[in-house]
């Protein structure tokens, strides 16, 4: 599987990013569980749920992969000079994955898994900041949720994991970026285009 494939489930503002992107190819095995050290490493760009991973094993299709900082550069050079903000939020990116499932017409097989890689990121500490459903759109009818890791009043990393009724896609983005940087990203990478005012702290988990 091609990473062509992944990208076309993004948002079709990644296209600056594609003829790079296009350089990988997507495993085809589930996203790999690895071991993180928060206090080492505090935004794991490879590191995923292991509820995650073993939903991943019931998609038909998937498509992981990783753009590095190298890349984004290429990518946020790319970006027309009428949207510089989004370029200067790109180039203080460190990287981005993305991990992404789309299973049969019977839906995501086990929601309680979808519970628990949502628990994962609360008991590793990591803030939540919003919770969207769109349930009136035909296209985006899921869930979405935000986590972010705060350096003070900076962000140093975020995941995005948007949910409809028979996908599931999971974003990291790690990098020193304010909360206005934040929101020049939406739209790209598979960050949802959320209003400002939905980034607000979220009940309690």
């Amino acid at each position: 599987m091609t990473l062509l494939f992944g990208i076309t489930v993004l948002s079709a503002t990644l296209g600056c990013a594609l003829a790079v992107a296009q350089e990988y190819v997507a495993p085809s095995g589930p996203p790999p569980v690895r071991v993180a050290r928060p206090d080492a490493d505090p935004v794991p760009l490879e590191w995923v749920p292991p509820a995650l991973a073993q939903l991943s094993l019931s998609a038909p299709v998937k498509s992981n992969f990783t753009l590095d900082r190298t890349m984004l550069g290429i990518a946020a050079g790319l970006v027309p000079d009428t949207d510089a903000p989004t370029r200067q939020a790109m180039n203080k990116l460190d990287g981005v994955s993305v991990h992404t499932m789309r299973f049969n017409e019977a839906g995501i097989p086990d929601e309680g898994a979808v519970a628990a890689v949502r628990a994962s990121y609360h008991l590793r500490g990591w803030k939540h900041v919003v919770t969207t459903s769109d349930k009136g759109s035909p296209v985006h009818n899921g869930t979405t949720d935000v986590w972010v890791v705060l350096d003070g009043m900076n962000v140093r990393g975020a995941v995005v994991l948007a949910e409809t009724p028979r996908s599931l896609t999971l974003v990291t983005v790690a990098g020193n970026l304010s909360p206005v940087d934040l929101m020049h990203l939406r739209g790209h990478f598979g960050i949802p285009k959320l209003d400002a005012g939905d980034f607000k702290d979220a009940p309690a988990q």
